[in-house]
């Protein structure tokens, strides 16, 4: 019987049970893709993540319940957490070797903070029956690699009750629905029906292309960005070059094995 260490940390967020939660599960070597892809569909989270050493840092993957993903932010900054403030509390900085490339996460005050690539999004034409699966007319529409319908105040994105199957089906990965915060520099949401997650509770990833865009709007390169999903967090980002940094705070919540 083969055990694999199970960790779930509440990533951009400070208390338990708010944020985004991730598993993560470090490991020695590689399991089957197939087993990898199991073990999320067991977790039944937004995402699972498997890391394993190479060099002086790590290689590291993330599945959802569906399938492996490019790139994601939350269960980065999780796997972070776990490892430079539990596993490996000497070390100032960890850097991961993903599909996306090097991923820093480093020590910030009392945060993580991740360096990530930017995707700045282009204006494209709005794609037929949106604003009827919105329920209102979204004020832009862009794609980068995800796409982004930009609104007028937090309290449309709020309203935003979406046709999953819809997005499904949308060219592009997902949707990101955004405005000006009330209480922040911007608020959003996000929906990927298309990777068997119709709301994803805070994406480290979409802020990628997010926060371009409200910098460049806002004329600021930090920015404080919410994502209002029913559990929320907070995202303290920054613009820095072709980069976004993105600073948050993980709890961890469980610990755990996995008998294979």
């Amino acid at each position: 019987m083969t055990r694999i260490p199970l960790y779930q940390l509440d990533a951009f967020t400070d208390r338990a049970f708010g944020g985004n939660p991730a598993a993560v599960c470090p490991l020695e070597s590689w399991l089957a893709d197939d087993v990898m892809q199991a073990i999320a569909f067991e977790n039944n989270l937004s995402e699972t993540a498997f890391y394993v050493p190479e060099g002086d840092g790590f290689r590291l993957r993330w599945f959802t319940p569906k399938s492996e993903v490019p790139l994601c932010g939350h269960a980065t900054l999780a796997t972070a957490s776990l490892i430079l403030e539990k596993l490996d509390t000497a070390r100032d900085e960890v850097v991961f070797e993903t599909l996306s490339g090097p991923l820093a996460v480093r020590r910030d005050g009392d945060m993580l903070a991740m360096d990530f690539p930017a995707l700045p999004a282009q204006e494209v034409p709005m794609p037929d029956g949106l604003a009827d699966v919105l329920g209102k007319a979204p004020v832009r529409f862009l794609r980068a690699v995800k796409n982004m319908a930009v609104f007028d105040t937090e309290a449309d994105v709020l309203a935003v009750a979406p046709d999953f199957d819809y997005i499904a089906e949308m060219e592009g990965e997902g949707l990101i629905v955004t405005a000006p915060g009330d209480n922040s520099d911007c608020a959003s949401r996000y929906f990927a029906p298309h990777v068997g997650i119709d709301e994803d509770p805070v994406t480290g990833s979409a802020h990628c292309t997010i926060v371009p865009y409200w910098a460049a709007e806002l004329g600021k390169s930090d920015i404080h960005a919410r994502q209002v999903s029913e559990r929320g967090g907070d995202l303290y980002c920054r613009m820095d070059g072709d980069r976004v940094v993105i600073g948050g705070h993980a709890r961890l919540v469980l610990e755990g094995t996995f008998f294979l």
